[in-house]
This record gives structure tokens, sequence and C-alpha cells, in this order.
């Protein structure tokens, strides 16, 4: 290798390059155009590769430092519109070319002048879908991924929740998707009207999920092809890497994974490391924040979670991308594959492996759980008594979403007043004696009966702090479409939350979290085709006791270092 010191600075760092641009073309022979940040320096270096869906210039720099930064670490980083995006030729359709699109644009890379041939991938959301994709494909230069809060199974865990369709997400995305196609193809006025309903989405129409303005322009996008393919539709197995998980697994990439609490693609980040991961090789890592989408900052919702949750993720992917593409030492990473942030006591654990201790908690009241915050008990004990609690649903006043991934603000936030609704049951441990560490996927298994042919649940768990406030950690959604009396099982995300002796536990439960999801017309008809008018009131009669137990099962971890 040629000596390069003398282009570095003090700080060790390499001088850069301006980006140059360069294009490659695909092999059915549609452009895609790239820039290229170099190190002053001959090399050779190892490539950076991020396939970008909202314009190369951006580059994810919402959440990451820039190109050019990642460049004066020692690498050729390559920040590239995709197929029907920034200026690349083509239609965008997403997971439909990204596969091929991918490996080509990573053999690619990996020739360019000054390559080690050794590529490596990086990027959120969008970019962490299309990584997984093309590690799929015919890509032998890629060496490894740093996929950040992205898709996994694109029905289950994107599109659509427990058969559920994420509404807000799918509309709010389509929306940013439709207007850029708009503006591609030069239609100004297309593309002003989809930016003027961006900041406040059109979700109030006669059917909710399919507003009338994604209908007029349904050509510019696959929006509407999406919003009109149902949840258990075989098109999401052709365009979700979980199909390929086997594939993916077997090439034993090292992987960074990075999600937040309150990311929506968290249940994604999760599965993906759970069916990706194999034997410990030392590189691999798990990272979970209490973040949203972006930032990755530690002011959350209304919460400060303090210094410790500003983590430095660049400097955890230069140090991640050195040992698997220069192979270097791991001296300065733990030895512990999965670190959580604990959002109870605001700092982070590390972990072996997955926690698999639980504790079973049992819902019980005397039957006024909606009316009364202190009535509706969580319990290691199961009551000795049968009741029930009702949630009168009125989709002309549905419970709204507050907080986590869909709320405004997102993040932890104070949901007293929204559990203070007629329409909310609430379940509420009494102040704990000593700290509970929570680390893992809380399960809800309800007793339920409804009035009507479908009915939808909307599950959240919180801790109640000293001073009241109602802050939630998990939650988790479902559409049972075939609604009959029986047990419903109702997995909620994935948390880390140590609840303090003083602190309590609560389960909300209502039948909406509007507009997250499309509100249930109770018809038994398809929430998301049904318009408003057909939706009629229901009921869903909720028990507990010895008869019909209702329980709720946590994650327990045996953590050191937490305050009794």
């Amino acid at each position: 290798m040629n000596d390069i010191s003398n282009t570095k600075d003090l700080t060790g760092r390499f001088a850069v390059l301006p980006p140059e641009t360069q294009s490659m073309h695909l092999s059915d022979g549609i452009r895609l155009d790239a820039d290229i940040y170099r190190p002053v320096g001959p090399g050779p270096y190892p490539v950076l590769l991020q396939r970008q869906a909202y314009g190369r210039r951006i580059a994810c720099t919402i959440c990451y430092a820039h190109p050019a930064w990642y460049a004066s670490h020692g690498y050729i980083v390559v920040v590239q519109d995709i197929r029907g995006r920034g200026t690349s030729e083509g239609v965008f359709r997403p997971g439909e070319n990204d596969i091929e699109d991918g490996a080509q644009a990573v053999e690619w890379a990996a020739a360019l002048e000054g390559s080690t041939g050794d590529v490596g991938m990086y990027g959120f959301s969008y970019q962490s879908y299309n990584q997984l994709l093309a590690a799929t494909g015919n890509s032998p230069s890629l060496k490894a991924i740093a996929p950040a809060m992205g898709p996994w199974d694109a029905g289950s865990t994107w599109a659509y929740e427990n058969g559920a369709l994420r509404m807000k997400q799918m509309v709010g995305w389509g929306i940013q998707i439709t207007a850029e196609a708009a503006r591609r193809a030069g239609d100004d006025e297309a593309y002003a009207a989809l930016m003027a309903v961006s900041a406040n989405l059109p979700v109030n129409g006669p059917i909710a999920a399919k507003p009338d303005i994604l209908t007029k322009y349904r050509d510019y996008s696959h929006v509407m092809d999406w919003l009109e393919t149902p949840a258990d539709s075989d098109f999401w197995a052709k365009i979700s890497p979980s199909t390929h998980a086997e594939k993916i697994k077997a090439r034993k990439l090292p992987m960074l994974v990075i999600g937040g609490w309150f990311d929506t693609h968290l249940a994604s980040t999760i599965k993906a490391w759970k069916e990706l991961s194999y034997d410990d090789d030392g590189i691999s890592r798990l990272i979970i924040g209490p973040w949203v989408h972006f930032p990755w900052v530690s002011k959350v919702g209304t919460v400060d979670f303090g210094p410790a949750a500003e983590r430095d993720t660049d400097m955890e992917h230069i140090r991640f991308f050195d040992q698997a593409l220069k192979h270097k030492s791991a001296t300065e990473l733990t030895s512990k594959p999965i670190s959580f942030f604990d959002m109870g006591v605001k700092s982070w654990r590390d972990l072996e492996s997955w926690p698999e201790d639980e504790q079973t908690f049992y819902l019980g009241s005397t039957g006024r759980a909606a009316i009364r915050d202190d009535d509706g008990t969580l319990s290691e004990q199961q009551g000795l008594l049968d009741a029930s609690d009702y949630i009168v649903h009125d989709p002309w006043r549905p419970a709204p979403v507050t907080g986590g991934c869909y709320g405004v603000p997102a993040g932890p936030v104070d949901r007293r007043l929204t559990d203070e609704r007629g329409d909310v049951l609430t379940f509420t441990t009494a102040p704990l004696q000593s700290s509970l560490t929570l680390a893992g996927e809380p399960v809800i298994e309800i007793s339920a009966t409804s009035d009507c042919p479908s009915f939808d649940l909307s599950c959240v768990l919180s801790t109640v702090t000293k001073d009241g406030r109602v802050l939630q950690i998990s939650s988790g959604y479902a559409h049972y479409r075939d609604a009959g009396e029986g047990t419903y099982t109702l997995p909620l995300t994935t948390t880390c939350s140590t609840i303090l002796a003083g602190e309590q536990l609560r389960l909300s439960i209502a039948a909406s979290d509007y507009p997250a999801h499309p509100v249930n017309p109770g018809t038994g008809e398809d929430p998301v085709s049904t318009p408003k008018t057909k939706a009629v009131v229901t009921t869903i009669c909720v028990s507990h006791g010895p008869s019909h137990s209702s329980t709720l099962r946590l994650p327990i971890a045996e953590l050191s270092g937490v305050p009794s």
C-alpha cells in the first residue's frame, strides 16, 4: 500500500477532495448517478456505499455526519440516487428493483479507481431496506452492512401491523414520495398541492386511508397500489428482505444494526437482528436508543434522557467499518453484542444475549377501569372475583394516538388526558416496592368479546412516575377481522426500562389510536376502504378473574447497578 500519511491532519484524518459525480448503467440500460467523496492520497481505500431514495446530496445528514466526514476516516464514500429518484433514470417502485440494482451498484463501487474492492453499506430508513435487499443479490464485494431503522417484512412490519394499516405512516410517506415524483415530472401544480397537505395529513375525508389527493395523482407513485393491497397478499413477500433471511444469514456479513424505542420500524429492526444474527463474530452489534425515527438526540417527546442518549453513532460506524473492512482490532468496542438504552435509569445496558425471563401480571377491577384510573389493577396475584370492563368505541370521536411513534410530538409524553377518556381502560400496579427492569417484548393476553363482527385493540404500556406523569415505554396495535369470544394475544414493541421503586406500571387499552391506524368501522368490512358513514358504535367486553383471566407477561432482566 502507498504511504499516504502525509495527507492526514493533526487528528489523523485525511483531507477530502470535492465530490465528483459519476454514473453507472444497469443491465437494463438505466443510468444511476452518484457523488463520490475521496480522501486525498492514492489509497487504496474500502468503499462505503449509501443508496439514496431522497436525494444524494441529503445523504441521511439528518442523523449522520456528512459523507465527507466519513471519507476523512479513510474511505471512498459513494452516495447514489436509486432508480427513479434524484437525477437517476427510471421509475421508483419500492423494493421491486433493489435486489438487482443494489447488487450491481455494489460491484460497480467495488471497481472504482483507488478501491480495495471491499464495500460496506450504511444508511437508515429506506437506505437500510435497500442494504438488506442488495445483500440478497449477486454482490460478492459486499463485506459489511449497517442497516438502521428500516423495513424488514414489508407486509407485517411496514405497511401493516397485526393486520392494521399503518395509516399515518403510509399516507404521510406516500405524499412525500408522490410529490417528489411530480417534481421530477415537472408538474408544478401537483407538487404544490401535495406539499400543501404534507404537514397536515388529509385523513378526514370519506375514506381516511385513501385521500382524494393521492387518488388524483396515483399515476406518479406506488402508493395507491399499496393501499389497495391487503395485508395477507403474496405481494409483500416479493419486496421483503425477510423472504431472503436464510440467504442473507448464510453470508455471515458483519452487521451494525441501529434502532429506536419510538421508531416506526422498531419491530423490523428487532426481527432482522433475531433472524440474521449468528454465533457472535466479535463485530456485529445491535444498538437501540431512546430515539424516534430522527433525529437521534437526548430530548425525545417531553423527556430529556441526558447526555448518555446522545451516543456517538458516527464513531460507532467508523469503528465497525474499520474492524469489518480494514481488519483493525476491536479494542474500543464492548464484547457484548446487544446494547439497550434503559429509559428508566437513563443509561446503557450491554447484554450478551436476548433476555428470556418473564413475570406475569393479572388484570383486575370492579368493572370501572374505563371511568376511574384507581379501579383497574395490575397484580402478580390473580383476583378472586370475575369482572368485566367495557370499551365503548364511538367512531365519531375515536381515541387518539398520544406520543409513541405516531403522536405529535412523538416519543414519551404525558398521556394522562388520553387515559382519562371513558373509552380507554387503564390497569395500574401499586407503587413498586423495589425496582423492576424490563428488557424484551411484553405480551398481552386479553379475554374479550365484541358486539360487532370486528374490532381493533390499541395497547400501551407506560411508567407512572412519582409525580403522576404517564410515559409510554411500549405499545401494540391489532385489527381483529373475525372477532368472537376468546383470548387475543398481542405482542407489544420491545423495550428496555427500569421502573423505579415508588413508580408504577400502567396498561392502557383502547379500540383506536387515530390517525396512526384507520378507525375500524365495526361492520366486518375493511377499515382501509370502508367509508366513514358505514361505521357503527362497537362495544368490547374485556373479562378478567379466575374464569377468564387477562394477563400481561413482562420480560424481566436481572441487571446490576439498578437502584432498589
